[in-house]
């Protein structure tokens, strides 16, 4: 067999294609990937990781500021940004390492560079020094995706930003405005706000987190004014220039206003990476930068998939790798299940934490259905006393004639740790009767989701 000839060729090393690669190799698939920057993509090495990390470090500040609460005597905390940021690219390198340790353990060939297609089970691959052929049965495009660049508002390091910028800053702007109140636009308010900077985002939708169920964005909104962090919803930017050392945007919501900002970070969505990849010969579809597939990931290219934020929403890590795993078994003439993207869980790591599954209550009212909804708060849950972490509830939405667990969402201390008991209750397609009945363990936070079910059922014990 020649050393260039595949059964699969994954192009993109991130959560998808790499997950992807694995599961193929267990499954007696010669496979390599194509990855032209680092192992782990944009989740491990500029998203979901080194993110976390630094909010982390806002977590630990924010504990040492109120350790006189818990009876501990501490002097007045600093921040170390250079430290901080260096742990969180530490985090991000150590985790990288273990991505390549799996390719090898799996035996799957790493071939670095630009990868096109390049007719009927070809892949070239654009090296620094030169171009690699090669050949495979099938092929998986998982190149993920990209911050959405406003016009006039391009990253240049010093006044506009994205993500990857406001991943390793050099100093902590004193005035910081963010463009989108979404996932990543949130978690960033939360950490700067943490560290010190003057935080307002910029929101058109009328709630930040729209997403969310609006009972979860409005308790995020209080909690994040209650913080001083402004929040402008239902409202649009008309202008941005740079001007005397500072950037001046001009905003549009209830009345017209002036910003004045050292930075603007635009968090304002993402663009699949659907350019150079040789798309334009094949049957491949795209639709408003995303590529457009089927139940198990197969495009309109025979022997093609996609995988991952290139195929669309939700623009999740662990989306990505079920979708890897999905594609791979049905490659290999499993028979595995579609995606349900309502058994996604979704989590924002912003102070407070959210976290959901399924349809919001809104969702499912839309939807035709009727509903049973059931709330409990923190403020009523012994560990949660215990911890100082009050704040927030759970929600959970059933349809009433069946007792199918629709949706649960929740905000407060860690609750992105808890949200998999729901997501797995969808997956199993349980409903009010097996949740009423099962046993959590006490004092734990947790106790609160099963509350939250028998509140939706006039049962709950604790309020």
């Amino acid at each position: 067999m020649s050393d260039n000839k595949f059964d699969l060729v994954v192009i993109g090393g991130g959560p998808g294609g790499y997950v992807a690669a694995i599961r193929a190799s267990q499954l007696g698939l010669r496979t390599a990937v194509v990855e032209k920057a680092e192992m782990g993509g944009i989740c491990l090495n500029w998203g979901c990781i080194p993110t976390k990390a630094l909010l982390r470090s806002a977590d630990v500040l924010r504990l040492i500021k109120d350790a006189k609460g818990f009876g501990i005597s501490a002097g007045a905390p600093t921040a170390d940004l250079g430290a901080i940021v260096k742990r969180s690219r530490d985090v991000s390198t150590q985790l990288q390492r273990g991505v390549a340790g799996l390719m090898k353990k799996h035996g799957i060939q790493i071939f670095k560079g630009h990868a096109r297609l390049s007719g009927k089970g070809s892949v070239k691959v654009q090296q620094e020094q030169t171009e690699v052929t090669l050949s495979a049965a099938h092929i998986i495009l998982a190149t993920g995706a990209r911050a959405r660049v406003l016009p006039g508002m391009e990253p240049d390091g010093k006044h506009y930003w994205t993500y990857r910028e406001a991943l390793v800053p050099k100093s902590v702007p004193k005035r910081l405005v963010i463009i989108g109140a979404g996932a990543i636009g949130i978690e960033f308010a939360s950490f700067y706000h943490a560290l010190g900077a003057e935080v307002s985002v910029i929101e058109m939708a009328d709630r930040i987190l729209p997403v969310e169920d609006e009972e979860i964005s409005a308790h995020v909104a209080q909690s994040l004014t209650r913080e001083g962090i402004k929040l402008y919803t239902s409202t649009s930017l008309k202008s941005s220039k740079v001007t005397g050392g500072s950037v001046e945007l001009q905003i549009e919501g209830k009345s017209a206003q002036t910003l004045q900002a050292d930075v603007v970070l635009v968090a304002a969505g993402i663009v699949g990476n659907v350019e150079d990849l040789g798309l334009e010969k094949t049957k491949v579809k795209v639709e408003r930068t995303h590529v457009v597939v089927d139940e198990y990931c197969q495009t309109g290219e025979p022997n093609v998939y996609a995988i991952g934020d290139l195929a669309g929403a939700p623009w999740l890590a662990h989306k990505a790798s079920h979708e890897g795993v999905i594609c791979v078994e049905k490659i290999a003439g499993l028979k595995p299940h579609s995606l349900n993207a309502r058994n996604v869980p979704a989590c924002t790591y912003s102070h407070p934490q959210v976290a959901s599954v399924g349809f919001t209550e809104a969702q499912a009212v839309a939807a035709g259905k009727k509903v049973r909804v059931g709330k409990f708060p923190f403020a009523a849950n012994g560990k949660a006393i215990a911890m100082g972490a009050t704040g927030g509830f759970v929600k959970t939405v059933f349809d009433a004639g069946t007792g199918e667990l629709l949706g649960a969402h929740m905000v407060g201390e860690e609750v992105t740790e808890m949200i998999q008991g729901y997501a797995i209750a969808r997956g199993l397609e349980t409903t009010e009767a097996e949740l009423i009945e099962s046993i959590l363990p006490h004092p734990t936070m947790s106790e609160a989701m099963h509350e939250a079910v028998l509140a939706a059922y006039g049962r709950v014990l604790h309020i």
